[in-house]
Formats: C-alpha cells, sequence, structure tokens
C-alpha cells in the first residue's frame, strides 16, 4: 500500500467519523428545531431551562420569541448567529466547560442591543436625550438586563477570552 493510499485512507476515515459524530450529534440534539421560530426548542437542553421559564413569565413573552432578541434580523446574520451559537452551546454542553449562571457573550450583547432599539425606536427616539436616542455609550441591557427572563444571570457579561 502507497504513503499517498494510506493517508487518503485515514483523511476518509476522520472525515466519516467526524461526518457520522456531527451527524448523530445533530440529531439527537434535535438540531432541526433549532432552524425555527419555537421559543420551546431553546429550552432542549437543561442548561437553558431557566432562561425559557422565565421568558414564559415575563411581559416579551406575547410578542418575542428567542429570536426576536438574540439573534440579527438578516437572513444570513440569523443563520450564521444559530450556527456559531448551536456550535458553541452543543461544544460547552457537552465537555460541561461552561459557568452557571450562563452569561451572554460581548457579541451575543451587542445583537440584543440592537435589537432592543430596534424593537423600541419609537420610545428610544421620543426620549429624545443622548443617552438614549443613538448614543452607543449607554446599553438597554445595562439597566434593563431582567426584562426578557426575569433574572439577571443570564445578561451577565461573559469573561474575557470568550468565544465571540
Amino acid at each position: 500500500m502507497s504513503r499517498g493510499y494510506a493517508l487518503g485512507l485515514i483523511a476518509v476515515l476522520l472525515l466519516g467519523t467526524a461526518l457520522g459524530l456531527g451527524t448523530y450529534t445533530f440529531a439527537y440534539a434535535k438540531g432541526w428545531s433549532y432552524l425555527t421560530n419555537d421559543a420551546e426548542a431553546c429550552a432542549n437542553c437543561h442548561v437553558m431551562s431557566e432562561q425559557y421559564s422565565g421568558w414564559t413569565k415575563s411581559s416579551h413573552r406575547s410578542v418575542a420569541v428567542c429570536n426576536d432578541c438574540h439573534v440579527p434580523h438578516d437572513l444570513v446574520g440569523k443563520y450564521y448567529t444559530k450556527g456559531r451559537n448551536g456550535f458553541w452551546h452543543s461544544y460547552y454542553f457537552t465537555t460541561g466547560a461552561f459557568e452557571e449562571p450562563i452569561r451572554a457573550t460581548p457579541k451575543s450583547r451587542e445583537i440584543a442591543e440592537a435589537n432592543c432599539r430596534r424593537c423600541h425606536e419609537p420610545v428610544v427616539a421620543a426620549m429624545g436625550t443622548p443617552a438614549h436616542a443613538g448614543s452607543t455609550d449607554i446599553s438597554c441591557v445595562r439597566c434593563h438586563g431582567s426584562v426578557g427572563h426575569m433574572e439577571l444571570g443570564a445578561t451577565n457579561v461573559a469573561q474575557e477570552g470568550s468565544h465571540d
């Protein structure tokens, strides 16, 4: 057997193993559900149960689902963010290498901030103060961090060195 053939065979075996494990994990974790707008999908893993429960008791439950606050509202940004978050959520859940309470990363906070301002733009603009209208020096989630989940733990900034 030639060296090239052996290396090719090893590459095919490694690729097949990765593809098989990825497919199994996607099916086991109900990965297809994350492509929907169903808020229950976000609670598929028990780590998010507290956040889901908080959302069901919040004022936002009747007007917003997880995607409304936690992903960009353009097609590419939405599915890129879902893919990135899905990968890292799977990684951290599988390895157990996460702190509780879970915390939003700086990138996740940036997306949530943009979505707060998008939905509440008329109110923010009506305030007319530089601190609210158009200013990036102040964060909606800094003062209103418990609005969507009825608890503050989900909105804390992740520690330095996060994956974003």
